[in-house]
């Protein structure tokens, strides 16, 4: 009997051990599939917001595989040895989502290697003169002038800001050939093939890049400016909505979508500054002619940004405004308030989405008069405050009238730069294409 009993307890420890292990076991596969399906999730999301980075990492695999034809290709290889790893490495660092940052990287790359080589080479050449003694010490001197003189030439805006990269890359190129000119018997040869390699692979980037589904950097700088101008529009109008509201609800107005959209617009200089960069290595394409001018879209950003610090700044008066009592103790203020702000607003807003039409389009900005029914409004107001004593001690709205005032001023300054923008990349004008296309109608 107690053989039986200990052999049933040894069963059901096993059957509670094995239940045990399954459940675990459809645990950590349930985890696991859950990740699974939440990766693929998300790189569908990422897929989806924006279809060119599908392209450009196709593009990445394409430009691979033909920089790999040279190690496959005996002859190819026989040319140039183990150098040919040089050229599968100058696709990697070369390789970028736009075509002016492609640009920017290889003719960096390219330009930089061939100018060290040449100075690598000329530093052996002289340092050879020098004896066997010699030419290691007069060769440390040369690594050393140069790649000081170099390396503190990275700390110019200027220089940064374009040539950073080809600097590096000048650096590391004159140092290796210059020291490897020592152990190295044929220097020029293996100079040769280091400049030669790396011409292949940023041709090889080069080409996949502007002839195979290209992505301009001068064309997402264009939509990002009309994009914040859309974002500044998109902000006012939601204002000039729940001004207009009777009754709308102070405490959810902190939740409203509209008093956050500016913030993309805040964080848009990084973005910005990197596109216009590379904008200026592409060449002519569209409707961006040579020598555009993409320094004009940084000023414009600026003022839009300025603009965007000065509407958070009136959104956050409005909503501690909203929340306070002066609308029950003053209905008479309260109703000037919203009456004033709402129509700044609606013409401040109509104003900026003309100018995002005239920047998408590429036409000359039309003339209304929302921009100066927005500054009659807004001046408006600042004299009532000023005429009336009792107003003037409600300091929250002597700070909204000034707000005010500062965002129809940063609007104005947004036009004079569009029209600027406009003038210098000869936008055409709307007015007599549409003459064009009546007379042609006509004819």
């Amino acid at each position: 009997m107690e053989s039986l009993t200990t052999e049933s307890n040894n069963n059901a420890d096993g059957g509670f051990f094995l239940a045990n292990c399954r459940e675990h076991l459809c645990s950590a596969l349930d985890r696991l599939r859950c990740t699974v399906v939440g990766f693929v999730g998300k790189l569908a999301k990422i897929a989806r917001d924006d279809p060119r980075r599908v392209a450009h990492s196709l593009k990445v695999g394409l430009a691979l595989t033909l920089v790999s034809v040279l190690y496959y290709v005996t002859p190819l290889f026989n040319g140039w040895g183990d150098s040919v790893i040089w050229a599968v490495i100058t696709v990697v660092v070369v390789m970028e989502f736009t075509v002016g940052a492609t640009l920017s990287r290889g003719l960096n790359r390219t330009f930089a290697t061939l100018v060290a080589v040449f100075l690598a080479v000329g530093a052996h050449m002289a340092a050879n003169l020098c004896g066997e003694n010699g030419e290691p010490i007069l060769l440390s001197v040369f690594v050393f002038l140069v790649g000081s003189a170099a390396t503190f030439s990275r700390f110019i805006p200027e220089l940064k800001a374009r040539y950073d990269y080809g600097v590096m890359i000048f650096i590391l190129t004159f140092a290796m050939v210059a020291v490897s000119s020592y152990r190295v018997d044929e220097l020029l040869e293996f100079a040769h093939e280091r400049v030669t390699t790396i011409a292949v692979g940023v041709a090889i980037c080069l080409f996949t890049t502007l002839f195979i589904f290209p992505i301009w950097a001068g064309e997402d700088l264009h939509k990002l400016a009309a994009g914040n101008l859309d974002k500044l529009a998109e902000f006012l109008e939601g204002m000039e909505s729940e001004c207009s509201r009777e009754n709308s609800p102070c405490e959810n107005l902190e939740g409203k979508a509209f008093l956050q959209v500016y913030n993309a617009v805040l964080n848009s200089k990084v973005r910005e500054d990197s596109l216009c960069t590379f904008a200026k290595w592409e060449p002519i394409h569209g409707k961006f002619r040579f020598r555009h001018p993409w320094s004009q879209y940084q000023k414009l950003g600026a003022l839009c940004r300025q603009c965007a610090s000065s509407m958070e700044a009136l959104a956050s008066c409005v909503v501690v405004l909203k929340k306070s009592q002066y609308p029950e103790a003053n209905p008479e203020l309260c109703l000037k308030i919203r009456a004033t702000c709402g129509a700044m607003s609606l013409h401040s807003a109509k104003a900026l989405r003309g100018l995002s039409l005239a920047v998408r389009t590429m036409t000359l900005p039309c003339q209304t008069n929302d921009m100066s029914t927005a500054t009659k409004a807004a001046s408006d107001f600042r004299t009532q405050l000023s005429e009336d004593a009792a107003l003037l001690q409600v300091m929250h709205a002597a700070v909204v009238a000034s707000l005010l005032s500062d965002v129809v001023i940063q609007i104005e300054r947004i036009t004079e730069s569009t029209s600027k923008l406009a003038q210098l990349a000869r936008f055409t004008n709307p007015e007599r294409t549409r003459s064009a296309v009546v007379i042609h109608i006509e004819d």
